[in-house]
């Protein structure tokens, strides 16, 4: 015996596509860039950064190649 499944048909949508993303699918991706450019403008707060930090040097590196 297998199991019916009941679906409805959807109305196609106007002049458009409608999509809808639950709250998460917005906020996670927002979080997450927030925390990254937290990080980014303040390395001090990285504390896996050792020695000379990486960034630093790649942020002086690409503004000195812009500035020619």
């Amino acid at each position: 015996m297998s199991a019916r499944t009941h679906t409805r048909p959807h109305p196609a949508p106007r002049g458009g596509v409608d999509t809808r993303l639950p709250w998460w699918a917005l906020a996670l991706p927002t979080l997450a860039f927030v925390a990254l450019l937290t990080l980014i403008l303040n390395p001090s707060e990285a504390h896996a950064a050792a020695g000379e930090p990486v960034l630093t040097h790649l942020v002086e590196r690409a503004q000195q190649l812009i500035a020619r």
